[in-house]
């Protein structure tokens, strides 16, 4: 592999795929590995010092959270971002998260968890970090939502989220702006206005995808910043 994967610490033993799954879902969401770059099976092999087969089995789990694309003649790729993909995933998203947040706010739920993600948000040395504490920031909110299946079912999106969140702030970083609205989000939350929450929730999800992707076009800005980071 080239030297976006460089750096790996020796794997560890007991669970290859584990480790080898991991290292790539983050160079993933981070974009040290671009949509549409080729994932060569002994490439991988060879870069984490394994055999191909807990790289297949990796890149197997990760063409079913939907972050790679796998075909039996052009093999496996990150997949492209792109606004049929983006909207579907976020359509989702909305009609299941401000839902969630809602009851978990009902619910009394702690918060500690989605305060201590704003705070790595707020002290994040770059905008890897930054993303990964977004994703734990409207985790935190979600998860005591009661229902282990709603939960789990966002769960399942959060990593194309945060792939399409990661080539959008490529395009146009709008991340102080969606810290804001974070912010107000835990505020309301603070309060117990469940509703409210609810509502700033879907106006923030919304705003992302309006932003990232103008019903009144293509998203060239987007296509540029995949084309740059490849």
């Amino acid at each position: 592999m080239n030297a976006p994967l460089s750096g790996s610490p020796p794997v560890p033993i007991p669970s290859r795929t584990q480790f080898v799954l991991q290292h790539l879902t983050h160079a993933i969401l981070t974009g040290r590995l671009a949509p549409g770059s080729a994932l060569v099976e002994t490439e991988l092999a060879a870069h984490f010092g394994v055999s191909k087969t807990p790289v297949r089995e990796a890149l197997k789990t990760l063409a079913g959270r939907g972050l790679v694309l796998m075909s039996e003649y052009k093999g496996a790729a990150v997949r492209t971002v792109d606004a049929e993909m983006a909207r579907s995933v976020y359509d989702v998203r909305l009609l299941l998260e401000p839902e969630a947040v809602r009851r978990t706010v009902a619910s009394g739920a702690g918060l500690d968890a989605a305060h201590d993600a704003l705070r790595r948000a707020d002290t994040a040395v770059d905008t890897a970090e930054r993303s990964l504490a977004n994703r734990d920031f409207h985790r935190a909110l979600y998860l005591p939502c009661g229902n282990p299946l709603l939960a789990r079912m966002l769960d399942d999106l959060r990593d194309q989220a945060a792939l399409v969140s990661s080539v959008a702030w490529q395009a146009d970083p709008t991340w102080d702006r969606e810290a804001e609205e974070h912010r107000a989000i835990l505020a309301r939350a603070e309060v117990g206005d469940a509703e409210g929450t609810g509502g700033l929730l879907r106006e923030h999800i919304e705003g992302f995808v309006r932003r990232a992707f103008p019903p009144d076009g293509p998203p060239e800005d987007l296509a540029q910043a995949q084309e740059v980071q490849a």
